[in-house]
């Protein structure tokens, strides 16, 4: 939406516009263009038997297992490898609201195993799981595990592929970081002609 946003905008003012207007909108789109992309599209995280790829909004960082110290969790989803560098997954943002949505559900879930424990008159144990919704019981085996939020479910994922491959051979390497030029290059371009553009008047 974003971009689509900016395109409306910028090609309305490189039509229309007079003057210096038509550059100008061309280098603000240079540079907003790269930074939409940078915070919006680009982040992700490419997860392998042999190594972690982060793909944030400046840099590529390739992290094998090996070098992968912990996976932390706090305000943001975090790697830290064995010399203390420390790399954030902007991928796997944590949202303090789908926590507390996951713990409300679970308060709801154990309230109503309780409930059918009661009606069972204690024999036998609760024999339901939680439905997908989250609030109701259905027949099936016991549920495996406590609800989680959605990223906190996807570092769980990491922690346990980390434990299970960090020993590998193959898993084993540098960690590499490199700039991302295809967006720092435009951005920075971009940012050289507005300034350039708006002292010339």
């Amino acid at each position: 939406m974003l971009l689509a946003i900016a395109a409306w905008i910028g090609i309305d003012a490189v039509i229309n516009g007079e003057g210096r207007t038509p550059w100008l909108a061309l280098a603000v789109l240079l540079l907003v263009v790269p930074l939409v992309v940078a915070f919006t599209l680009r982040p992700a995280v490419f997860v392998g038997h042999d190594r972690l790829r982060i793909r944030n909004p400046w840099r590529i960082v390739v992290v094998p297992w090996g070098q992968v110290a912990s996976l932390r969790s706090a305000y943001s989803n975090e790697v830290l490898t064995g010399s203390g560098a420390k790399y954030q997954l902007w991928a796997v943002p944590v949202s303090l609201r789908a926590r507390k949505k996951a713990a409300r559900r679970e308060m709801r879930a154990t309230a109503q195993a309780r409930r059918q424990m009661g009606q069972d008159g204690g024999r036998g144990g609760v024999t339901g799981t939680r439905s997908g919704l989250g609030g109701g019981f259905e027949a099936g085996p016991v549920s495996d595990g406590p609800v989680r939020a959605e990223t906190d479910r996807i570092m769980d994922d990491l922690r346990a592929l980390h434990e299970d491959r960090r020993e590998a051979a193959s898993a084993q390497g540098e960690v590499t970081v490199r700039w991302a030029w295809e967006i720092l290059g435009p951005a920075a371009a971009g940012a050289v002609l507005v300034l350039v553009l708006v002292a010339l008047g």
